[in-house]
């Protein structure tokens, strides 16, 4: 299995790719967010990024936000920030999970082992071949087989994390759907406290997509207090 660390400093990229590679895993290096990008863009196979956020240059938020353009494999960032905003910035990039600086390698070993999975047990699974076109109303069509969205005809470009939410909820139209409850089925892991920010954070980057209006959603309804709902 093969991981990319991108940090600046190379005592930590040394710490990590020794804890790494004692765990079998084939681990790459980057120095800074655009080496990162571009050994991505030319190296097929990667099954998981870390990623530190404060490199100088392009921070890692900003190239993984460049990163989704071509990857889908799971970004984790290492930073020194512990703040709420901050989390929320790194999901809505595209990242999958968050680490703050010190942690303790076992729970670096453990994060990477559930996202390396959660990511080959994706790219892996059967996709039911017989399933049938959703009808959102709004213009919006859903293809959940093919894993496409088209708006009016025309094609959207909708993240798999965010597909899968939006597929969940489709699939369980006219009900209210908890965060938690979303997060377990997408992310296949038992909500923290935190999972619901996460949550929020992949409905409103849907809505930005699919809604003519994101402030003011016809496709994803909040009900407030309990979850997120589509009604048609």
């Amino acid at each position: 299995m093969k991981l990319l660390i991108v940090d600046d400093e190379s005592e930590i990229r040394n710490v990590l790719r020794l804890l790494l590679e004692n765990k079998a895993y084939e681990v790459l290096e980057a120095s800074s967010g655009a080496q990162a990008i571009e050994l991505v863009r030319n190296t097929s196979d990667i099954d998981m990024i870390i990623m530190d956020v404060m490199m100088p240059g392009i921070s890692g938020i900003e190239a993984t936000r460049t990163l989704r353009n071509f990857t889908d494999a799971p970004v984790l960032f290492l930073t020194a920030n512990s703040l709420e905003q901050s989390k929320i910035d790194a999901y809505a990039a595209g990242g999958d999970d968050y680490l703050v600086k010190p942690f303790s390698a076992r729970e670096l070993l453990l994060k990477v082992e559930a996202l390396t999975r959660r990511y080959n047990v994706y790219r892996t699974k059967q996709t039911p071949t017989d399933e049938e076109a959703i009808t959102l109303g709004h213009g919006v069509l859903l293809l959940p087989a093919r894993r496409e969205v088209f708006k009016n005809g025309l094609p959207l470009d909708v993240r798999d994390k965010e597909l899968d939410v939006l597929i969940y909820l489709a699939r369980h139209r006219g009900v209210t759907v908890s965060p938690h409850e979303l997060y377990e089925a997408v992310w296949g892991e038992r909500p923290l406290p935190s999972s619901g920010n996460t949550v929020t954070v992949h409905v409103l980057n849907l809505r930005r997509t699919l809604e003519d209006r994101p402030s003011s959603p016809k496709i994803i309804r909040t009900v407030w207090g309990k979850g997120y709902q589509i009604d048609e």
